[in-house]
């Protein structure tokens, strides 16, 4: 079992990875595309780029300013070669010379222009990457903002890895393509253009020649796409399956070991490994195939051209420097075309990435408007369950009627086999979902009745997973209370009896907390979520499962720590092991999202029931091992 998830982490990392295989070619070849690309670029152009419009209208001015004064160069300089050519020819006739002065002064026109072209290159880039850099702002902040706005249902849809890409991954895509994008798209189209008019100017039958490269080109070029698409799609499939056994072999590589299994292993990775070598080869040739045939059949073009010029020369039609600007019109032609291909695959990327940042914000939000909020402070704890009924999905129902009546100050155990519902019931109490039927009130009142943020202020929570973000051990524990004192801080990890070990601590609360924090232990880890629980001075406490992986010498000091946190609160204590709460006030036996049985400890093993069954079976179990 542990395999397949491997395999399937592995798979989904390398999703990312896979676009770049066969460098350009496999970028040329792949591109990912939006849904409705026609209504997400709207959307993009009304919400987000509508404020920056006169920014965007400099940006295609100046792009194309640019893109002009480029264009007009190789003509001007043709003007030189002319000039040198008639310059040599009078002079071997005897009747003149180089006209330099004249040379001279195209020389100074043409660095004008092309700094002036520079400048606006360079103006249009500054102010493309502002607005870029804006958006993305933009983009990420609203993200971060929905983010806190979701209700609970939709994160049980949809996995981290799937949210996280779009949090980090597709508007990164946006951000670098719509940089690059727009202004290379700008200055194609009008780099195409003018140098079409420009080559035209010059003489109308060598651009019809120049021009039939084209579908030449483009029909080669759709063979060769045809034929290596499927040699680039071997190629990602095949780089997923070696990756993803390279993971799961390095991270169990003492299970390897331990059965011995090191040449079948290789056997296989080796296997693997031909295939992705065999498919590698195919496409990376056939992806090579494209640079040189383009090559030859533009050279080929440049020949004929070169033929044709000379002949219109001799003729007098033409002049000499107009051939050599045609060439170099005629070499510059085809790179904005293929440029644009480049282009238009990641502008797609950059739709799709767009599209479903979009998507996101787009989804419903957690309402939390109460237009008479009920005043939290006036809440003691008592909380009743009134014919509760709840499904994640209203055609499956997961509780189907539960009804319990509880004081404040009780500690309340809630037990049952795996899937019974019972970590389900404290998400119904915070509001994480509403219900489908029946109610629940705290005080009488309706928790419908209270704003979210209000309510879930009243409960402190203490999980199995401990969370601890990076960050010193005090602002760990402040979470819950960003304005406490050092004292205050203090008298928690006393109460969590946590304050002895900090102290022992590098620095001791102002100890940083990371991923490389290895000298503290997962049982140490819940004790400071204990404090920070106790720093809110919650009215109600939820511990589900919080010494379900402790040892046993450490869960006797994580149970005194809780002692502390429940007294005088109201209390749930969600656990599977049921020796943790003997002690409690009332124990709630569920099964099939129902109560079954209700009791203290000693009550419920008279009734030989259903608790009676569970708690002997787990002592049953030790027995056995």
């Amino acid at each position: 079992m542990k395999s397949n998830n491997m395999n399937e982490k592995s798979n989904e990392k390398m999703e990312t990875k896979k676009k770049n295989i066969g460098g350009g070619h496999a970028q040329k070849i792949f591109a990912e595309k939006a849904k409705d690309t026609k209504g997400t670029l709207k959307r993009l152009a009304k919400g987000y780029l509508a404020e920056h419009k006169w920014k965007l209208i400099i940006v295609f001015i100046f792009a194309i300013a640019s893109t002009i004064f480029t264009i007009v160069g190789p003509k001007i300089l043709g003007k030189v070669t002319t000039e040198i050519y008639s310059g040599i020819v009078k002079k071997i006739s005897g009747v003149g010379g180089i006209n330099f002065d004249y040379i001279l002064k195209i020389v100074i026109i043409l660095v004008v222009l092309y700094l002036i072209s520079g400048l606006c290159s360079l103006i249009q880039g500054l102010i493309m990457t502002n607005v870029s850099q804006k958006l993305t702002y933009k983009l990420r902040d609203n993200m971060s903002k929905k983010i806190h706005k979701l209700p609970m249902n939709f994160y049980d849809k949809r996995s981290k890895g799937e949210i996280l890409s779009i949090v980090t991954n597709d508007i990164d895509t946006f951000g670098q393509s719509f940089n690059q994008s727009i202004t290379e798209v700008i200055t194609s189209i009008c780099t195409i253009v003018g140098i079409l008019v420009m080559m035209i100017s010059i003489n109308i039958p060598m651009t019809f020649i120049s021009l039939l490269i084209l579908p030449v080109s483009t029909i080669f070029l759709k063979m060769i796409v045809g034929k290596s698409q499927k040699y680039f799609k071997d190629q990602q499939n095949i780089l997923g399956d070696v990756n993803g056994q390279v993971e799961e072999v390095y991270s169990g590589q003492q299970i390897v070991k331990v059965f011995n299994r090191e040449e079948e292993v290789l056997k296989e990775f080796k296997e693997n490994n031909e295939k992705l070598y065999t498919a590698g080869r195919k496409s990376q040739f056939m992806g090579g195939l494209m640079h040189p045939l383009m090559t030859f059949i533009s050279n080929l073009g440049y020949v004929f051209v070169a033929i044709i010029g000379g002949y219109l020369t001799m003729m007098g039609k033409i002049q000499v420097g107009d051939i050599q600007s045609f060439i170099q019109y005629n070499k510059q032609f085809t790179q904005p075309i293929r440029e644009m291909a480049q282009v238009l695959a990641q502008l797609q990327t950059m739709v799709a990435a767009v599209e479903r940042v979009l998507n996101f914000l787009d989804e419903p939000e957690e309402e939390d408007s109460k237009s008479n909020p009920v005043d939290i402070s006036v809440l003691k704890g008592n909380i009743k369950f009134d014919h509760v009924k709840f499904g994640y999905n209203p055609d499956k129902i997961v509780v189907n009627d539960f009804n319990a009546d509880i004081k404040e100050g009780q500690k309340i155990a809630i037990v049952g086999p795996t899937g019974a519902g019972k970590t389900t019931i404290v998400k119904l109490l915070m509001r994480f979902y509403d219900l489908n039927g029946g109610k629940i009130t705290i005080d009488g009142y309706n928790i419908k009745d209270f704003k979210k943020g209000d309510l879930r202020r009243n409960f402190g929570m203490v999980l199995q997973d401990t969370w601890l973000f990076s960050g010193t051990i005090k602002d760990n524990i402040k979470y819950s209370k960003p304005d406490a004192t050092d004292d205050e801080v203090i008298e928690a990890a006393k109460a969590a009896h946590v304050h002895h070990f900090i102290k022992t601590l590098p620095n001791s609360y102002n100890m940083i907390l990371n991923e490389e924090t290895t000298n503290i232990s997962a049982g140490q880890k819940q004790l400071l979520t204990i404090a920070r629980t106790i720093l809110a001075n919650p009215k109600i406490l939820i511990l589900d499962e919080a010494t379900s992986s402790i040892d046993t010498r450490t869960e006797i000091q994580i149970q005194a720590a809780m002692d502390n946190l429940m007294k005088g609160r109201t209390s749930f204590i969600i656990a599977h092991r049921l020796s943790t709460i003997k002690n409690a006030d009332m124990i709630l036996v569920i099964n099939n999202g129902d109560i079954v049985e209700q009791g203290n400890h000693e009550e419920l093993l008279e009734k030989k029931g259903f608790y009676a069954s569970l708690y002997n079976s787990q002592f049953d179990e030790v027995e056995e091992y």
